[in-house]
């Protein structure tokens, strides 16, 4: 009577909060998903989900069956990374750098996934080609690379991860933590700080303050989230950073994030691979294991266009 993708539709509705995201987290129309739910709860004989609250409730019996997916989910993909091992061989390189610093957030973790289930694969986070990891994808010293950026190129594939929006970190007690949203004149008085790297490659200038020709009264750099964080907190600058590099921060009180535009600033980060290897097992894998504690710990982010967003 019960199917897997039961167990996953629950899955989905828990961590959307709705079945307008439960939808999109599964590639399916609403109506679709809401016809599948309504069977399975006719199939039972038992209602799963409240659903005159706001947001969702689960019922006992919805509860239920959300700590039977809990157990069974994780086993059977456990499971099937195990035999994709056993298909593909168990020996390969995965060595990988990043351009957004705030990206250690989940990449960290991510990483102890992958090479507790890949423990034959040669696995390195390079920092040496921080500044200009594409041309060393490509030259084979690289094998993936986590970029906002993505430059065309016939030898590289961009595999889009997660859409993220692009907000303005500021002082709780500064002006601008009212705003609604901001626009690009709101920063012609801001020291902006950033990461240090060239301007071309900062959203904040290529997607906001560049089209607008506005530019910031001065700008800083810090090597760190955690440090552009404290700067901001003690009202020395404003900074430009995901959503969900914030969430710590936020939920602590120590800043506020603010919208920049009114339709907001949204960038998606891909992972760049080598064309003839994206189709790599283990790296198919890694990529799995990423979306999928992304989508389960980050706050904010959406799936890539095309993919249900």
């Amino acid at each position: 009577m019960l199917e897997l993708r039961h167990l996953e539709t629950l899955t989905a509705i828990r961590e959307g909060g709705s079945l307008v995201e439960a939808a999109e987290r599964l590639h399916v129309t609403q109506s679709a998903l809401s016809h599948q739910l309504r069977d399975l709860e006719d199939r039972l004989g038992l209602q799963l989900l409240n659903r005159r609250t706001r947001p969702l409730r689960f019922t006992t019996a919805g509860l239920r069956l959300l700590g039977l997916a809990d157990e069974v989910l994780p086993r059977l993909r456990t499971a099937e990374r195990e035999l994709r091992r056993l298909a593909a061989g168990q020996t390969g390189r995965l060595h990988l750098a990043i351009e957004c610093h705030s990206c250690f957030q989940w990449l960290m973790p991510a990483l102890d996934v992958f090479r507790s289930q890949w423990p034959d694969v040669a696995l390195d986070l390079s920092a040496g080609f921080s500044f200009a990891p594409i041309p060393a994808l490509v030259r084979g010293d690289l094998d993936l690379v986590i970029t906002s950026d993505p430059v065309p190129m016939d030898a590289v594939s961009y595999i889009p991860l997660f859409r993220y929006e692009l907000v303005l970190a500021v002082a709780r007690d500064s002006a601008l933590a009212a705003r609604r949203h901001l626009a690009p004149d709101d920063l012609a008085d801001q020291t902006l700080i950033t990461y240090p790297v060239e301007r071309a490659r900062l959203d904040i200038f290529t997607a906001f303050l560049d089209p607008a020709g506005v530019e910031p009264a001065a700008q800083r750099t810090a090597e760190l989230t955690p440090m552009m964080a404290q700067l901001v907190a003690s009202g020395r600058g404003v900074a430009a950073l995901p959503n969900w590099a914030l969430t710590e921060y936020l939920d602590q009180g120590l800043l506020k994030a603010v919208p920049l535009g009114a339709e907001g600033v949204w960038r998606t980060l891909y992972a760049a691979v080598r064309v003839e290897e994206q189709h790599a097992p283990y790296l198919q894998d890694f990529l799995a294991v990423a979306r999928e504690l992304c989508f389960r710990d980050l706050s904010g982010i959406r799936m890539p266009r095309g993919q249900g967003a």
